[in-house]
Protein backbone atom coordinates (compact mmCIF):
# COMPACT_ATOMS: atom_id res chain seq x y z
CA UNK A 1 0.00 0.00 0.00
CA UNK A 2 2.87 2.19 0.55
CA UNK A 3 4.71 1.50 -2.79
CA UNK A 4 7.34 -0.25 -0.89
CA UNK A 5 9.30 2.61 -0.69
CA UNK A 6 9.08 3.63 3.16
CA UNK A 7 12.52 3.95 4.82
CA UNK A 8 11.76 4.59 8.29
CA UNK A 9 8.96 5.91 10.91
CA UNK A 10 8.76 8.51 13.38
CA UNK A 11 6.26 8.91 16.27
CA UNK A 12 6.24 11.52 18.80
CA UNK A 13 3.14 13.98 20.48
CA UNK A 14 2.44 11.11 22.57
CA UNK A 15 4.03 8.04 24.04
CA UNK A 16 3.25 4.57 22.21
CA UNK A 17 3.03 1.14 24.28
CA UNK A 18 5.20 -1.41 23.59
CA UNK A 19 2.33 -3.07 22.11
CA UNK A 20 2.16 -0.93 19.37
CA UNK A 21 5.82 -0.17 18.78
CA UNK A 22 6.62 -3.53 18.28
CA UNK A 23 3.10 -3.89 16.20
CA UNK A 24 4.70 -1.17 13.94
CA UNK A 25 7.80 -2.37 13.24
CA UNK A 26 6.49 -5.54 11.84
CA UNK A 27 3.94 -4.40 9.33
CA UNK A 28 5.86 -1.56 8.40
CA UNK A 29 8.82 -3.72 8.04
CA UNK A 30 11.18 -0.92 9.01
CA UNK A 31 12.90 1.02 12.08
CA UNK A 32 10.71 2.93 14.04
CA UNK A 33 11.76 6.09 15.69
CA UNK A 34 10.22 7.78 18.89
CA UNK A 35 10.86 11.35 19.65
CA UNK A 36 10.31 13.94 22.97
CA UNK A 37 10.28 17.82 22.78
CA UNK A 38 8.20 20.59 22.25
CA UNK A 39 7.30 22.58 20.01
CA UNK A 40 9.46 25.72 21.86
CA UNK A 41 12.60 23.04 21.37
CA UNK A 42 11.73 22.83 17.81
CA UNK A 43 9.90 19.26 18.49
CA UNK A 44 12.93 16.96 18.63
CA UNK A 45 15.16 17.42 21.58
CA UNK A 46 15.27 13.90 21.90
CA UNK A 47 15.57 10.61 19.51
CA UNK A 48 16.21 6.79 19.85
CA UNK A 49 18.93 4.76 17.30
CA UNK A 50 17.86 2.78 14.95
CA UNK A 51 18.90 -0.39 16.42
CA UNK A 52 17.13 0.17 19.71
CA UNK A 53 14.47 -1.94 19.51
CA UNK A 54 13.52 -1.04 23.37
CA UNK A 55 10.25 0.47 24.26
CA UNK A 56 9.55 2.91 27.18
CA UNK A 57 11.79 5.40 26.51
CA UNK A 58 12.66 8.38 23.78
CA UNK A 59 16.04 7.89 23.12
CA UNK A 60 19.22 10.01 24.20
CA UNK A 61 19.75 13.73 22.83
CA UNK A 62 19.49 14.89 19.72
CA UNK A 63 22.61 16.71 18.28
CA UNK A 64 21.19 19.73 18.93
CA UNK A 65 20.37 19.51 22.29
CA UNK A 66 22.04 19.66 25.98
CA UNK A 67 19.81 18.03 28.65
CA UNK A 68 19.88 17.97 32.28
CA UNK A 69 17.42 17.09 35.07
CA UNK A 70 17.03 19.44 37.85
CA UNK A 71 15.98 18.93 41.26
CA UNK A 72 12.03 18.89 42.18
CA UNK A 73 11.99 18.34 45.91
CA UNK A 74 8.05 18.52 46.24
CA UNK A 75 7.78 15.50 44.33
CA UNK A 76 10.83 13.99 45.85
CA UNK A 77 12.71 13.73 42.20
CA UNK A 78 16.29 14.46 42.32
CA UNK A 79 18.96 14.53 39.51
CA UNK A 80 21.86 13.08 42.09
CA UNK A 81 19.28 9.56 41.44
CA UNK A 82 19.26 10.73 37.81
CA UNK A 83 15.61 11.64 38.01
CA UNK A 84 14.16 15.19 37.72
CA UNK A 85 12.63 18.32 36.00
CA UNK A 86 13.95 17.91 32.24
CA UNK A 87 15.38 21.09 30.44
CA UNK A 88 17.14 21.73 27.03
CA UNK A 89 19.98 23.93 25.89
CA UNK A 90 21.06 24.82 22.62
CA UNK A 91 20.39 25.69 19.17
CA UNK A 92 16.70 24.22 18.65
CA UNK A 93 15.42 26.26 22.18
CA UNK A 94 13.26 29.44 20.87
CA UNK A 95 14.20 32.67 21.64
CA UNK A 96 10.91 33.19 23.44
CA UNK A 97 7.40 33.85 23.21
CA UNK A 98 6.01 36.70 21.05
CA UNK A 99 5.68 39.77 22.98
CA UNK A 100 5.08 37.54 26.34
CA UNK A 101 8.25 38.69 28.24
CA UNK A 102 6.63 36.84 31.25
CA UNK A 103 6.04 33.70 30.21
CA UNK A 104 9.45 33.22 28.58
CA UNK A 105 10.91 34.33 31.86
CA UNK A 106 9.20 31.36 33.08
CA UNK A 107 9.92 28.68 30.08
CA UNK A 108 13.66 29.78 30.16
CA UNK A 109 15.70 30.35 33.17
CA UNK A 110 18.89 33.14 33.00
CA UNK A 111 21.68 30.47 31.72
CA UNK A 112 19.42 30.33 29.01
CA UNK A 113 17.71 26.04 30.07
CA UNK A 114 14.33 25.36 29.03
CA UNK A 115 11.80 23.82 31.56
CA UNK A 116 9.96 21.52 30.21
CA UNK A 117 7.60 20.84 33.51
CA UNK A 118 7.74 17.31 32.34
CA UNK A 119 9.98 14.58 35.32
CA UNK A 120 12.53 12.56 33.41
CA UNK A 121 14.35 9.53 34.59
CA UNK A 122 17.93 8.46 33.06
CA UNK A 123 18.15 4.70 32.28
CA UNK A 124 21.17 2.60 32.32
CA UNK A 125 21.84 2.45 28.25
CA UNK A 126 21.57 6.70 28.42
CA UNK A 127 18.57 7.02 27.47
CA UNK A 128 15.84 9.19 28.49
CA UNK A 129 12.43 7.77 30.07
CA UNK A 130 9.75 10.22 30.79
CA UNK A 131 7.67 9.50 34.00
CA UNK A 132 5.91 12.17 35.49
CA UNK A 133 4.54 16.16 35.26
CA UNK A 134 5.72 18.51 37.52
CA UNK A 135 2.00 19.87 37.16
CA UNK A 136 -0.86 17.85 36.88
CA UNK A 137 -1.70 18.06 33.44
CA UNK A 138 -1.20 15.88 31.05
CA UNK A 139 -1.50 14.69 27.24
CA UNK A 140 -3.80 11.60 26.39
CA UNK A 141 -2.79 8.72 23.30
CA UNK A 142 -4.65 11.21 20.87
CA UNK A 143 -3.12 14.37 21.76
CA UNK A 144 -5.63 16.16 23.86
CA UNK A 145 -4.25 17.79 26.94
CA UNK A 146 -6.29 17.71 30.26
CA UNK A 147 -6.19 19.21 33.39
CA UNK A 148 -8.00 17.03 36.23
CA UNK A 149 -8.17 19.81 38.48
CA UNK A 150 -10.63 21.54 36.47
CA UNK A 151 -12.77 18.45 35.68
CA UNK A 152 -13.23 17.80 39.20
CA UNK A 153 -14.06 21.04 40.15
CA UNK A 154 -16.84 21.20 37.36
CA UNK A 155 -17.93 17.66 38.33
CA UNK A 156 -17.48 18.34 42.18
CA UNK A 157 -20.32 21.36 42.51
CA UNK A 158 -22.82 18.60 41.64
CA UNK A 159 -24.93 17.91 45.59
CA UNK A 160 -24.09 14.11 44.86
CA UNK A 161 -20.31 14.31 44.61
CA UNK A 162 -18.40 14.80 48.55
CA UNK A 163 -14.99 14.13 46.74
CA UNK A 164 -13.70 13.53 43.09
CA UNK A 165 -10.20 12.53 42.04
CA UNK A 166 -9.41 12.46 38.16
CA UNK A 167 -6.47 10.86 35.92
CA UNK A 168 -5.57 9.23 33.02
CA UNK A 169 -2.12 7.86 31.07
CA UNK A 170 -0.56 9.47 27.98
CA UNK A 171 -0.61 6.06 26.95
CA UNK A 172 -4.96 5.53 26.75
CA UNK A 173 -7.66 7.92 25.13
CA UNK A 174 -9.64 8.24 28.26
CA UNK A 175 -9.61 9.13 31.93
CA UNK A 176 -11.22 7.90 35.04
CA UNK A 177 -12.43 9.14 38.32
CA UNK A 178 -13.06 8.20 41.31
CA UNK A 179 -16.23 9.67 43.28
CA UNK A 180 -16.36 9.50 46.96
CA UNK A 181 -20.80 10.29 47.17
CA UNK A 182 -22.72 12.02 49.31
CA UNK A 183 -24.60 9.06 51.50
CA UNK A 184 -26.90 11.71 53.16
CA UNK A 185 -27.88 13.30 50.04
CA UNK A 186 -28.21 10.12 47.96
CA UNK A 187 -30.43 8.56 50.71
CA UNK A 188 -32.81 11.65 50.62
CA UNK A 189 -32.80 11.25 46.97
CA UNK A 190 -33.78 7.90 46.67
CA UNK A 191 -36.44 7.72 49.13
CA UNK A 192 -38.20 10.73 47.01
CA UNK A 193 -38.46 8.12 44.09
CA UNK A 194 -40.99 6.02 43.60
CA UNK A 195 -41.44 3.53 40.77
CA UNK A 196 -38.77 6.23 38.30
CA UNK A 197 -35.66 5.49 37.34
CA UNK A 198 -33.04 7.81 39.58
CA UNK A 199 -31.43 11.03 37.74
CA UNK A 200 -28.79 11.40 39.32
CA UNK A 201 -27.91 14.29 36.16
Amino acid sequence: MLGGQLRLVTTGGAPLTAQVMNFSRVIYGCPLFEGYGQTECSAAGTLSLPFDTQSGHVGGPAAWAQIKLVDVPELKYFSIEDRGEVCFRGAGVMTGYYNNDDATTEAIDEQGWLHTGDIGMWLPNGSLRIIDRKKHFFKLAQGDYVSPEQIENVYHQHPLVNQIFVDGWTTKSFLIAIIVTNVVELRALLSKQTDQQVNLL
